[in-house]
Parts: structure tokens; sequence; C-alpha cells
């Protein structure tokens, strides 16, 4: 028993000396392993008699669960010091300011877009959509844009498989309204992305268009000049803007004509315009001797350089977050 007592106590001690578990861990092998000593004692209970087998085998148990228990405190109080040190490590300093959140606002194109869309929404339009790759009738044929035309050389437009094109301006989205809607009258405005070979500062290859179809009886240029000026002093906000027809050629529509408004340094060009072509309302199975109208096309990304006072079209594909910023709301 005395021998018991003695590694018991070398054992707890050795428990208690442990820095760490792995440490720990050894000492536990030392003592309770398949050859610890404390297990090695229960080898010789055989060469005892019943009754000191019985008296010295109850001993070496209780020794051994003393150590256990001694191995068990150690090492939930290294589990704690562990604990308690990452904890210190990964520390937050709640006192600190937080970093907040970055409010993100509008792209300038999208807001200049929604500003015209809620102008002619208040005049009785609505807002049509269609694919960005076109077949040559919706893009080309049904506006009445014959195969020798300059816009369907490779220079100016972007061709892709099956003889299909990038579309080169939204009209194509009137052809397909008329050819669904069947009968005017018809209202629409179309806004969308349109692709031209073309790039500076005040071109891009992708840009942003607008373009606005009235075909109802009676509609003549009056009605044309009447819409779009109230239209285009409503979204600059000014009551004496001077706006002016110029006669102009356009396949699609005739008579035509360019549009100018009065800027700082004198007349700018801000749209096309003119009366729907009869051939075109033909190729949409629309009474040409029973129906007129008129379309007219703009380009958003020019009215927002021209309302944001932006000079150059590439800022509003770079991304720069020190340039948008400034049209948050």
């Amino acid at each position: 028993m005395e021998n018991a007592n003695r590694i018991v106590a070398e054992g707890i001690a050795a428990v208690q000396s442990a820095t760490d578990l792995p440490a720990l861990e050894l000492v536990k092998a030392r003592y309770l392993g398949k050859t610890g000593e404390l297990n090695a004692l229960l080898k010789t209970l055989g060469k005892m008699t019943p009754e000191e087998r019985k008296t010295t085998g109850a001993h070496i148990n209780e020794c051994k669960n003393q150590f256990q228990s001694a191995y068990n405190q150690q090492r939930d109080a290294l589990n704690e010091a562990k604990l308690q040190q990452q904890l210190a490590a990964e520390a937050l300093d709640v006192t600190l300011p937080g970093r907040g959140e970055n409010i993100g606002g509008l792209h300038p194109v999208t807001l200049t877009l929604q500003r015209i869309v809620e102008l002619f929404h208040s005049m009785g339009f609505t807002v049509a959509d269609g694919p960005e790759i076109e077949d040559d009738f919706h893009n080309f044929q049904a506006l009445n844009i014959p195969p020798n035309h300059p816009a369907r050389a490779m220079q100016d437009t972007f061709y892709v498989e099956n003889g299909n094109v990038l579309r080169t301006h939204t009209s194509p989205i009137q052809i397909r309204y008329m050819l669904d809607k069947k009968e005017p009258p018809i209202r629409i405005i179309a806004p969308g992305r349109v692709y031209r070979v073309d790039s500076d500062a005040t071109h891009s290859p992708m840009f942003h268009q607008a373009e606005g179809l009235w075909i109802e009886e009676g509609v003549t240029m009056a009605d044309l000049k009447a819409v779009f000026t109230d239209f285009i002093r409503r979204f600059f906000e000014r009551d004496d803007l001077q706006v002016r027809f110029r006669p102009s050629f356009f396949p699609f529509t005739e008579p035509s004509a360019e549009i100018d408004i009065m800027g700082e340094r004198g007349w700018l060009e801000v749209g096309g315009c003119g009366m729907v072509h009869p051939n075109v309302l033909k190729n949409v199975n629309i009474d040409a001797e029973k129906y007129t109208g008129f379309a007219f096309g703009i380009g958003l990304d020019r009215f927002a350089m021209l309302r944001y006072g932006i000079n150059d079209l590439r800022l509003f594909f770079d991304n720069d977050l020190n340039f948008l910023k400034q049209f948050q709301d």
C-alpha cells in the first residue's frame, strides 16, 4: 500500500506540474496507460491471499481514482486557460466607432432614363422592350432601310451569327410592338442599349437610346413638335428653352427632322424625328391611308451629359466610385 501511495503522490504532482495538454497526456499514459505504474500494481495481486487481494485491490483502485480526479481537474484548468487566451487574442474593442454601411446610388444614365420615362408616362406613353440581338427584318428591312444603305456596312454595325446584328437603334422594338398590337392607337416609349462601331469622348460602341412612337388617325407633324417641345422643356425644367426642327433625312420617316436646342454655346443637336414612313406602316400591316404617326429618337447618354454637365461620355463606363457618388440622393 505504501508503494501505491508513493506512486499516486508522484503522479498527482506530475499532473499538477503539466503546463499544456500534450504534457498532461504523457503523464496520464505514464501512470494509467496499459503499462502505467498504477496499472502495474494490479499484476501483483495474483501473488496475494484472497483477503490481501481484496484490501490491496480496493486501495489501488482508490489511488487510480485520485489520480483520475487530479487529471480531470488539471485538464479542465488547461482548457479554460487556452480558451481565455484565445478570447483575449480575438477580443474586439466595442468602444471603437463602427465602420458604417456605404449606401449606393443609381447610375446617372439610369436616373436620366427614369426621368424621361416618367415624363412620357404623364403624356400617356407606355414603355416597350425587345431583344438586343435582332434579325435583318426588324433592324433594317421593316424600317425601310435598303440593302445598300450605309447603316448596314461592317464599319457601322456589329454582325453576329446567322446574319443577325446587335441592334443599332431601338426602332426594332417599335416594329415588334406594332406587329403584336395589330391596330392603333399606339403610343410607346422604347428605351434600351444599342450598339454601333464608334468610340471616342462623345461616342461609345454601346450606348443608350430612347425612341418614341405615336400612331393614330390624324396625327401630324404639329403633334410631334408639340409633344417633343413639351417633353424637353420639362426635362431641362426651362419653359423658355428654344427648340428647333431642321429638315433632314431618315429612311423610316418622311418628312424627317433633326432636333436642336439652344445651349450656352449655340444650337446643339439632341435627337432625330419625323412622320413614320408609309412603307414602315405597310411592313407592319397598318393601313397607311387611314393612320399616320410620328417617331423620334434621343440619346440617353447625351441627355445625361447635358443634364449633369459632363463632357466625357467615357466617365459613365469607368465605374469610378468618386464620380458616381456625386449622383447619390
